[in-house]
């Protein structure tokens, strides 16, 4: 499901189990000593989701361990991002000169815990949920803005080094499945387009939503791409899945995420 969210070529997996875990590195094993089975179980999934990744790429298996934002370290020349909730796991990559940013982020279709609404969004960005709400009751629309500003840190974060919080992106949804957000990065950030554009889709257990902007060559202009951060879970994310997804409004009735 995760490709209809991106261009052709960049890599993508995905595992609704935990049936076909990856062997892990010592230092990824060391990562999760200790950690609930549960925990040991996604990470290895979502580790043998980037490794199909890498190889789709060309690239030979390494350790993929998480830096000080979160997200995994790829080797030098790749881009990626990770993302698991309950029964869902994937990975996308794709090689540096094509792709400069990837962020991809799953959550489950359910509403927002009590409380997060209000830390994630502006006043006006509220009156934007309501007015979809209103037309599309059905669409679980603030999880669906909650998964789009996280795939958007997904992307941001690698290329910057810099912490956003979720009122420094400004987001808009549209019905038809895309969505797009301009940052206000803090001044030391690194000079990148402040503007991301993405893709969701909802099914009646997950919601999905993809981040790609294409490499552009020295002295091009940026174009804007295809297609801060609350954890609701865990590092990861993933989410149950057996349905047929349904890109933008005409989702029957709900969705499924977390984040890496």
């Amino acid at each position: 499901m995760i490709e209809t969210l991106l261009p052709p070529g960049v890599a993508c997996s995905e595992a609704f189990d935990d049936a076909a875990p990856a062997p892990l590195f010592p230092a990824e094993a060391a990562l999760m000593a200790g950690r609930r089975a549960r925990r040991q179980r996604q990470f290895a999934t979502a580790r043998a989701c980037a490794r199909r990744c890498l190889a789709d790429l060309g690239r030979s298996p390494v350790p993929l361990l998480p830096g000080p934002g979160g997200a995994p370290g790829w080797p030098s020349g790749v881009v990626g991002s990770i993302t698991h909730c309950e029964g869902y796991r994937a990975a996308v990559a794709d090689l540096s000169g094509r792709t400069s940013a990837l962020g991809i982020d799953a959550e489950p279709a359910g509403p927002l815990p009590e409380g997060v609404l209000g830390m994630i969004t502006s006043a006006a960005e509220r009156a934007h949920l309501a007015e979809l709400t209103a037309a599309d009751p059905a669409t679980p629309w603030e999880r669906v803005f909650f998964s789009a500003k996280e795939a958007v840190y997904k992307a941001w974060y690698p290329a910057t080094g810099s912490w956003l919080g979720f009122r420094q992106a400004a987001l808009a949804l549209s019905p038809e499945g895309t969505f797009t957000c301009v940052l206000q990065p803090p001044p030391t950030a690194a000079p990148v387009d402040p503007r991301y554009d993405g893709r969701w889709l909802t099914t009646p257990a997950l919601i999905l939503t993809a981040v790609h902007r294409a490499d552009r060559p020295a002295g091009v202009g940026q174009l804007h791409g295809e297609g801060v951060y609350v954890s609701l879970g865990e590092e990861e994310s993933s989410s149950k899945v057996h349905d047929t997804p349904s890109p933008g409004r005409g989702t029957p009735s709900g969705t499924a995420g977390s984040r890496s």
